[in-house]
């Protein structure tokens, strides 16, 4: 029987199926092994043309010579994201003193190995995985500097820098309207977290703090030690924050009357049902809810207090919950916001999405050596969540947020002003 042409297709087909995975496999393994070694020969080029500036042309007779070739020596340089030896071309002058190449001290002045380890990490590869996530080199080109104990040596010496530029970083320059607080606990420590948010509606981390519990102590520390690097008291700020009396404390002690509360609606909703049978949370739910989305104060207030009358005899804990800081859950709601920003300022959303990728990259430890540690991990994974920072949401009516702390301004000015004339 006659093939036809569609069977020779197929066929033709499933050999390129076969053939084209193998051979790109083999390509790139070639390819990576060329650029490594093309990448090698670059650097021993203009190695040796600095030697070259530095000594003359080889075999060349000069009077003003100033030095002269003394052989080659080992050296390293970082490549692939581990440590390869090279011989480093060497140049002396007449007294016998060693000349730095230029080229060489660029290369080797910089470690991007810790940069390297500290990424790899981050984004979850441990310290015994290090050497597998890295591309291949040739066998004869010796290397190092990808052991476990090498890479997690490199992880804290990152890590430690970049903790203490964040807690050395100065916050006077960026214009803060709003911040909020929040803590993750880490076996037997909690780790309190400050991100701000500017007129533009941009977002920051300020800081973060480790203390064995959320205290007022400690809440009034992390603000006292934000102050002391440029957070400015003399003027109102929002704080937006989960309900927690300590915290509401320490706003109180630092900021005084300056600092305005909004206390997380989310917060205080499941607080109140989680003091109610389940058959009854529902409908409790959707009454908290319908205040909540009002659009007037004086309405919000008012269906709140009814709600909380209406449990005080059956369930009075609830009621007790409901009608604590419940002023606070409304501040943004006297504010005259766009919607849009009203509704991501009345929760500490923005925060918990943060703490989400704090618990995701700090989760990938299972075993915790102290605070200094934790503190360590924490702000590794504060930069990374913040390269996904977006402007808040509703950033367009900032101006409006902006206009009403500054009229508290003016109202606790003119009060001021007011007690001095009758004193």
């Amino acid at each position: 029987m006659k093939k036809t042409g569609r069977t020779k297709t197929g066929s033709q087909e499933a050999k390129k199926q076969l053939i084209i995975p193998s051979l790109v496999t083999v390509l790139r393994a070639e390819l990576h092994a060329f650029v490594i070694s093309a990448g090698m020969r670059v650097v021993e080029e203009l190695l040796e043309d600095d030697r070259a500036e530095i000594c003359g042309e080889r075999y060349v007779h000069s009077p003003t010579r100033k030095a002269s070739r003394a052989g080659h020596a080992p050296g390293e340089l970082v490549l692939g994201g581990r440590r390869v030896q090279v011989k480093r071309p060497r140049a002396r002058t007449v007294d016998g003193s060693e000349v730095t190449l230029p080229s060489w001290a660029q290369f080797s002045n910089e470690d991007p190995l810790d940069r390297r380890a500290f990424e790899q990490m981050v984004i979850g590869v441990s310290t015994r995985k290090y050497r597998r996530s890295l591309e291949p080199i040739a066998e004869d080109v010796k290397s190092r500097g990808t052991s476990k104990s090498a890479v997690s040596r490199r992880f804290v010496k990152r890590t430690k820098a970049a903790l203490d530029e964040w807690l050395g970083r100065p916050l006077g320059e960026i214009d803060l309207v709003a911040v909020m607080i929040d803590g993750v606990h880490v076996e037997k420590h909690v780790i309190l977290i400050a991100i701000g948010i500017d007129s533009s509606g941009n977002k920051h981390v300020l800081g973060l703090r480790e203390g064995a519990t959320e205290n007022a102590v400690s809440c009034t520390n992390l603000l006292a030690e934000l102050r002391e690097r440029g957070l400015r008291t003399d003027r109102s700020m929002l704080f937006v924050l989960d309900g927690g009396k300590a915290l509401r404390r320490a706003v109180r002690d630092v900021f005084g009357d300056r600092g305005l509360v909004q206390r997380c609606q989310v917060h205080k909703k499941r607080n109140v049902l989680e003091e109610l049978p389940e058959e009854m949370r529902k409908s409790v739910g959707a009454a908290l809810s319908e205040a909540y989305q009002c659009t007037d104060v004086a309405r919000a207030r008012r269906l709140l207090n009814n709600c909380a009358s209406s449990l005080k005899s059956s369930h009075p804990s609830a009621a007790a919950s409901l009608r604590e800081g419940l002023d606070e859950t409304l501040t943004v709601m006297g504010f005259g916001l766009p919607r849009a920003l009203e509704r991501t300022l009345a929760t500490t959303n923005p925060i918990e999405n943060l703490m989400n990728a704090v618990r995701r990259v700090s989760g990938r430890v299972k075993r915790w050596r102290g605070g200094t540690m934790i503190l360590r991990w924490m702000g590794a994974a504060l930069g990374e969540a913040q390269k996904g920072f977006r402007r808040l949401k509703g950033h367009a009516g900032m101006k409006k947020l902006v206009a009403a702390l500054r009229a508290n301004d003016e109202r606790l000015e003119a009060g001021i002003d007011a007690k001095r004339k009758v004193a």
